[in-house]
C-alpha cells in the first residue's frame, strides 16, 4: 500500500525558495511525484510564471474531481526577525516552520499525497485533476487563469474542485468557504490649478475636493449584508499629494479606494456609482477627476448542496467539527475556478500565514491529508 508522507512532502516544498514568480524547484518535485503515480503531467508556463497540470484517469470523464493550489509564497521580509531558516522546514515540538508552511505548501502536499495514494491503492472509476500554480501571491494573471485557458483549449474539464487554501480561523475544521467577496481598487487623480498659498483665489486647489469625495465614499453604507455574505466594505487606503512646499497649492493629488463587495453589487455597478459621484464633484468644483478601476474578482457563491456536504461530512468525520459555510476573507484563485466548475475551499488554520515564523503543526498536515483522502473516497464511492 502506498502511503505518501504529506508532512515530508510539505518540508520538501518549503525548502524550495519559490517566492513569486520563482518556481524554486517546487513544481519540478511535484511533477516527479505525480508522474511516478501515473498522472499525466504538463507544464503550463506563461510569461514568467510556472504552472503544473496533472490528470490521472481518462480525459473528459463525467466524474472528475479537481484540486487547485499554489506553491508560490510571499517574501520572507526581515529574515533576521525569523527564529529559524525561512526555507529550512525546521520542526520544533511538533510544529514545522517556514515560508509557505500554512499558505499553502502544506495544503498542496496534503492533496497531492492524498491523490497519489488514492489512485495507487484504490484506482477510481473516473479522473482526478490537480492544477498547481506559481502565481497566486502575485498578479494572478498567468497562474490559475493560464491553467484554465489550457484546459479549455484541450477540452479538459473538472466536474467539481476543491481549493486547498487555509480557511480555518482558529481551530482545524471550523470553517470552509463556499464563495468569496469581490474586490476592486479605484485610483483617483484630481487635477486643479497650482498657485501660491497666499493667493488661493488664483488657484483651484484639488485637495479639499479629494477630501470631500473620499469622505462621501467612506461615510456611505454600501449594504447591510446578504443571505450568504457580510456587509460590503469600502476603505480609503491612501491620499497623496507629494507636495513638500508649505506655500504652494498643488495642481494634482491622488487617492485610492479598496472595496470588498458582496453579491448585491458588481464591479461594473460600483464603478458606475463612483464615476457618477466623481463627475458630480468635478462639475461643482472645476477640478478634473480621473478614475481608473481594477477589478481583481467578482463576488461568487457555490450554493450549499452536494459539494459542500461532501467536504463538510469529511471534515466532521476527521475533526469532530462541522465547518461553518463562509464567504469571509479576501480573494483566492477560487474566483477563477468558479467560471469552470462548482468550487469550494477547505484547508488549514491560517493564523500565521504571511507572518514571520509561519508555522503548521505536523499532525494537522496529516489530518488534512486524511480529510482530502476521505473526500476522494466518498466522491468516487
Amino acid at each position: 500500500m502506498t502511503n505518501t508522507d504529506a508532512a515530508q512532502l510539505t518540508a520538501d516544498l518549503i525548502r524550495c525558495p519559490s517566492v513569486t514568480p520563482d518556481e524554486g524547484g517546487a513544481l519540478v518535485h511535484l511533477q516527479e511525484l505525480l508522474s511516478g503515480a501515473g498522472f499525466e503531467c504538463v507544464r503550463v508556463d506563461r510569461g514568467a510564471v510556472c504552472n503544473l497540470f496533472a490528470r490521472w484517469g481518462p480525459k473528459g470523464h463525467a466524474k472528475t474531481f479537481g484540486f487547485n493550489g499554489h506553491t508560490d509564497v510571499v517574501p520572507v521580509g526581515d529574515e533576521a526577525a525569523w527564529s529559524v531558516d525561512p526555507f529550512g522546514a525546521e520542526i520544533k515540538e511538533g510544529v514545522m516552520y517556514g515560508r509557505g508552511a500554512t499558505d499553502m505548501k502544506s495544503g498542496v502536499a496534503a492533496f497531492a499525497a492524498a491523490a497519489v495514494d488514492f489512485v495507487s491503492n484504490t484506482p477510481p472509476y473516473g479522473a482526478i485533476i490537480l492544477t498547481i500554480t506559481g502565481d497566486e501571491e502575485g498578479d494572478a494573471t498567468d497562474g490559475t487563469t493560464a491553467l484554465l485557458d489550457y484546459m479549455n483549449a484541450q477540452n479538459e474539464q473538472k466536474s467539481v474542485c476543491l481549493v486547498g487554501e487555509p480557511t480555518c480561523p482558529n481551530e482545524m475544521g471550523e470553517m470552509m468557504k463556499i464563495g468569496r467577496r469581490g474586490s476592486l481598487n479605484a485610483f483617483f487623480t484630481f487635477t486643479g490649478i497650482q498657485g501660491h498659498a497666499a493667493y488661493p483665489h488664483r488657484a483651484n486647489n484639488p485637495l479639499p475636493v479629494m477630501a470631500r469625495l473620499m469622505d462621501q465614499f467612506a461615510s456611505h453604507t454600501l449594504d447591510t449584508g446578504t443571505e450568504h455574505f457580510d456587509a460590503s466594505t469600502l476603505a480609503v487606503v491612501t491620499m497623496d499629494t507629494g507636495n513638500l512646499a508649505t506655500n504652494v497649492i498643488p495642481a494634482e493629488c491622488r487617492a485610492t479606494v479598496n472595496i470588498r463587495f458582496n453579491d448585491a453589487h458588481s464591479g461594473a455597478s460600483l464603478t458606475a456609482w463612483m464615476r457618477e459621484k466623481s463627475d458630480t464633484i468635478a462639475l461643482e468644483s472645476g477640478v478634473a477627476v480621473d478614475l481608473k478601476v481594477s477589478v481583481s474578482g467578482e463576488s461568487f457563491i457555490t450554493p450549499p448542496g452536494a459539494l459542500s456536504d461532501l467536504v463538510a461530512n469529511s471534515v466532521e468525520a476527521e475533526t469532530g467539527r462541522r465547518p461553518e459555510l463562509s464567504t469571509s476573507g479576501g480573494t483566492s484563485d477560487a474566483r477563477f475556478v468558479q467560471h469552470h466548475c462548482p468550487v469550494v475551499e477547505f484547508g488549514l488554520v491560517g493564523k500565521t500565514m504571511h507572518q514571520v515564523d509561519e508555522q503548521v503543526p505536523v499532525d494537522q498536515i496529516h489530518q488534512l491529508k486524511a480529510i482530502y483522502s476521505r473526500i476522494l473516497r466518498d466522491y468516487f464511492a
